[in-house]
Parts: structure tokens; sequence; C-alpha cells
């Protein structure tokens, strides 16, 4: 896969999660901060890392730094996903459907902070089994990472758009 320089596009960020955790040592307890965060161009580009740090906002600027690096390109048809997929991690399970135009965004928090990034208008989606924040935009990310459109499928199989189609 080609990797996208983030410094060329508007990159639009949205932090998903702030976890507060906490390391028990010898004077008491260290109290540190991780951000999950997603960033988008919402024209089909997305991606999402997670930052760590003493203070808030460092943690979201390295969660941001993060998901400059790990950006990935989206296949869209219109405001909606090509076809229907369940994006997997973890226990993370993540079901996307596509919608008439006109539906909206019908999804959970992480799931619709990644998808409104990516530029997604309608869209229906339910997440299965777990709903832990990192592994469920995981989710959604490899799930929007394995769409193909049909012009992706033509050249694969080696036909033309109609012949798949029909």
């Amino acid at each position: 896969m080609t990797r996208i320089d983030a410094s060329k596009l508007e990159l639009s960020e949205r932090v998903v999660a702030i976890n507060r955790v906490a390391k028990t040592v010898k004077g008491g307890r260290v109290m540190k901060f991780a951000a999950l965060v997603v960033v988008g161009d919402g024209n089909g580009i997305v991606g999402f890392g997670t930052g760590k740090s003493a203070e808030v906002p460092d943690a979201i600027r390295k969660g941001i730094d993060d998901a400059k690096k790990n950006l990935i390109k989206v296949a869209l048809k219109g405001t909606t996903i090509p076809h229907e997929i369940i994006g997997e991690f973890g226990a993370g399970r993540v079901l996307m459907k596509p919608a008439p135009q006109g539906t909206g965004v019908i999804a959970g928090g992480p799931v619709r902070a990644v998808l409104e990034t990516v530029g997604i208008k309608d869209i229906r989606t339910k997440c299965l089994r777990s709903n832990n924040p990192t592994n469920v935009v995981n989710a959604t990310v490899q799930g929007l990472a394995n769409l193909r459109n049909a012009e992706e499928v033509a050249a694969i199989r080696g036909k033309t758009v109609k012949e798949i189609l029909g």
C-alpha cells in the first residue's frame, strides 16, 4: 500500500477517547493520560493513533502525529460505501452497511468519529461484541481499508465494470 503524505492534506482531527492510567511506584501513583485520535480529510482518507503523556494536550498532540503516520485511502461510492462489510480487530467487530442518500450516519461514538472524518454521510453500523473504543476504531478502519469498488474488482479479475455489474 502506498504511503499518503499528510503534509499535503487539509486534515481535521477528532479525539475519540481520553483514558487516565495510573502506575503504582514506590512513592505512590503516577498518573498519565492516553488519547485516541482520528484524523481525516473528509474525502476518503482517514487514520488513527494513540498518544500517551503526563498532560492531556501533549497526549492529544502525540496521538495526532501518530494518526498522520497511519493514513489509508477508503473506497467510497458517493456519500456511502460500495458494499456491506464487517471489520474485525481483537474482540471488536463492526458491521457497516451502505444506506440510501439522506439516511445520515447511524453509528455509535467511536465508529461515528471515524466515519465522519472519512467523509461518509449515509451509512448504518452496528458494533458487535466489544465496545472498547480502541478495538472498535481499529475494527472500523480495518473494515474501511478492505472495501473495494467495482473498478478495483474489475481490474483484479481482468474484466470490465459492465461484465461484473451485469
